[in-house]
């Protein structure tokens, strides 16, 4: 029988950190509960995979508490967290662990876990560097983990270097990389990727894309700029600004098509549902951050849509790729070199297919929700072993994942 996990995550906003828990969550579904402290998209995913969610309203001073914020912005938010903290270990008492899918979900998680005597697990999504927070977000941050997490969950090996290098507990912390589920990316058909072309207007070739939330650091105006000397190129923006601090950068990407002429050249499409319809509309799939991701989930997408992806080299993109064999890593925030990398993949397909190829068998056979389900469920075992306090270790398996 599954451990009883009470999974708790800050937001309802449907990003790459909330897909990777909506997979975990679901595996647990039977035992465990979500909770979060906001209605929204991943609310409603939540609930149509069977999850049992709850939403737990945190004050509005727990929005200080961001990368811009001060320590004043965080001391100001302490009254509301309390009450949110007291709320969150009731409910924790009839759960055997606590697991917090975000910085923020964590401070919360932390707290409550202690009170009501419950081990606490954090997964680690963020690259705690000072591109993503600011000093004292990132010192709080190691200080938390280090005094009230059991053991941290690091999605990379870059945001564990990252944790260790603020003071994060060293000896605790396990990399297990997200998992994509493969399945929506096999069943598109021709006839859906006809039905998008028609749909866009799009040309049958020379199509790229980056899919992404609308955000600086996400570097969509690197491709932008890329494509005022690649005539015959065509782009895809799919994503929205999902943070109010995103909305200047989306009027600004908008701006800049307009400014530069691009504007048949480049369609910005907000959110949409069908990714991988898309990705497959594309002769290459782009990541195009400028600061270390955590991740990169959308590399492994698509890869997985048989797309060639190029992406920047910096955090969790150089630990999916090897460059040249199974896609190709840039510099970030460097149009130029992009440029010259889109337009020889463009103009070699046979290259591109080989590229593709075999990007697509490593993200099946490393980057599969399976995998990442299986030593979740190992770490959270092996927690629960070793907690004093553990009220179902008759019934957690300890058989090992190969890879952990």
């Amino acid at each position: 029988m599954s451990p009883r996990v009470l999974f708790v995550d800050h937001t309802a906003k449907l990003g790459g950190g909330e897909l990777s828990l909506l997979a975990v969550a679901t595996a647990f579904q039977d035992t465990s509960q979500v909770v979060l402290f906001e209605e929204g998209p991943f609310l409603d995913r939540l609930q149509k995979n069977g999850v049992d969610t709850t939403v737990l309203p945190a004050p509005t001073t727990l929005d200080g508490i961001r990368r811009e914020g001060s320590l004043l912005d965080s001391v100001r938010a302490l009254p509301g967290l309390w009450r949110l903290i007291w709320r969150l270990a009731r409910l924790a008492r009839d759960y055997d662990v606590i697991l917090a899918n975000s910085q923020k979900s964590m401070l919360v998680a932390a707290l409550a876990g202690f009170l009501a005597r419950r081990p606490v697990i954090w997964n680690l999504r963020d690259l705690m560097s000072p591109a993503h927070f600011g000093l004292v977000q990132r010192r709080v941050g190691a200080i938390v983990a280090t005094a009230f997490a059991s053991h941290v969950i690091a999605n990379s090996y870059a945001t564990r270097d990252a944790l260790v290098a603020n003071g994060g507990p060293a000896n605790r912390i396990s990399v297990v990389h997200n998992g994509i589920d493969a399945s929506p990316f096999l069943a598109v058909t021709p006839d859906d990727v006809a039905a998008v072309r028609r749909e866009l207007n799009l040309p049958s070739s020379g199509v790229v894309g980056v899919f992404s939330r609308l955000a600086e650091w996400k570097g969509q105006h690197v491709l932008i700029e890329a494509l005022r000397d690649l005539p015959n190129v065509t782009a895809l923006l799919v994503g929205d600004a999902l943070f109010p601090e995103d909305e200047h950068y989306a009027a600004r990407l908008r701006s800049d098509v307009e400014r530069w002429n691009l504007h048949d050249r480049v369609w910005m499409t907000g959110f949409r549902n069908d990714i991988p319809v898309l990705m497959q509309t594309c002769d290459v799939v782009l990541h195009t951050s400028t600061a270390p991701e955590p991740f990169g989930r959308v590399i492994v997408e698509g890869m997985l849509a048989g797309r060639p992806v190029i992406a920047t080299n910096k955090g969790g993109p150089a630990e999916i790729i090897v460059d040249g064999d199974t896609g190709v890593l840039t510099p970030a925030d460097d149009p130029q070199t992009l440029r010259l990398a889109l337009r020889h993949m463009l103009d070699n397909q046979e290259s591109a297919t080989l590229l593709a190829r075999k990007g697509h068998a490593l993200a099946r056979s490393r980057f599969s929700t399976a995998n990442m389900v299986e030593r979740v469920q190992f770490l959270i075992g092996k927690v629960l072993q070793n907690s004093p306090k553990s009220t179902s270790a008759g019934r957690i398996s300890s058989r090992r994942p190969a890879s952990v």
